[in-house]
Parts: C-alpha cells; structure tokens; sequence
C-alpha cells in the first residue's frame, strides 16, 4: 500500500456512455486519478474506490466545481469533438512507470500498438512483461490511454476497465481492426 500524503485533492464522479469514471484532481487541477468505476481489475463501487484511495494517502474533498475542466474534456471525447486531452496530468509512481505512461500519452488516437512495440518506445525492448505491469497501474485511464495497447497478435488484453470496455472504447476512436481481435 502506497502511504504518501497527498494535499487536498477534489474528486468527483463523471458519467460517460461507457460508466461513470472516478477523477481526482490536485489543488492547482492536475489529474491525479482518473478510473472507471466498477472496472474488473479495480474496485467495483465508487465507495471502495474512495476507501482505497484514501487508504493511499489522498485526503478528497468532494467538488464537481474543481473537475469541471476534465468533465468538459471527456464530454468533447465521447461527443467525438476531440481526438486528444489536453488536461495537465501528475500521476504517482516510479521512474519507469512515468516511462510508460508518458509514452501511452503518444499513442495517436484510433491506433493501437503492442506491449513489446510500447517496451521498444521505452528503451526496453525485452521488457513486454514489466511494461504491461507499469499499463495495468495506470492512474489516469483515457487520458494516458492504457486501452490503446494490445496483445503480441493484435488480441484484446488486459484492461483495468474490463476488455468489454476497452472493445468499446476501441470502437470509439475506430481503432484499426487488429486491436478489435477478442
């Protein structure tokens, strides 16, 4: 469990066609977080989602007000009015992490790419493995777009949101046929 103290951060929930996301944002509109909620890997409701970032440390404060920027933001996406987020971003976690999901933030919209082409990106050209680690940790989902990234063959895998939702989201941005392969 990560124990690092955050300032006060505002969260809120934010509907999208494809369920409600979770966001959290620092004092100065960082996007510190940013989850599906009830996705598979994460937890199921938006109370357990509170409980467990405050168990890392996050001290919300509810504010609809302080996630207006991101709302519009996802409003313009899903609304097909934008292909990009442009939404100052501060995710916590190691120097590779960052790496990779710096590197995420790259991946154009409608494309996907492999773990070992997104390893290559990094310089670490035989870590596939570490890099869909680094993916599965992705604090801020859509914005570091984690769903845009597929198996060696072009197969649907792993996604914090459920594959069903990343098919989805997919489909969204007509993503090229291979990262529609279940």
């Amino acid at each position: 469990m990560n124990t690092t103290s955050h300032a006060p951060c505002h969260a809120a929930r934010i509907p999208s066609p494809f369920g409600d996301l979770f966001a959290v944002v620092d004092d100065e509109g960082a996007l510190l977080r940013l989850d599906f909620v009830g996705g598979k890997e994460r937890a199921g409701a938006e109370g357990e989602l509170e409980a467990r970032l405050r168990a890392e440390g996050f001290d919300l404060r509810w504010s609809r007000e302080r996630l207006a920027a991101v709302a519009e933001a996802l409003r313009a996406y899903f609304a097909g009015e934008t292909r990009s987020f442009d939404l100052p971003v501060a995710p916590s976690g190691t120097p590779f992490q960052k790496r990779v999901w710096r590197e995420l933030a790259r991946i154009p919209y409608g494309e996907t790419v492999t773990y070992g082409e997104l390893a290559r990106r990094v310089g670490r050209p035989g870590a596939a493995r570490a890099v869909g680690r680094a993916n599965a940790t992705n604090p801020i989902s859509l914005v570091l777009p984690c769903h845009r990234v597929v198996g060696s063959n072009g197969t649907l895998t792993g996604y914090a949101g459920g594959l069903e939702r990343k098919r989805a989201l997919l489909a969204h941005e007509g993503a090229a046929a291979a990262g529609a392969r279940a």
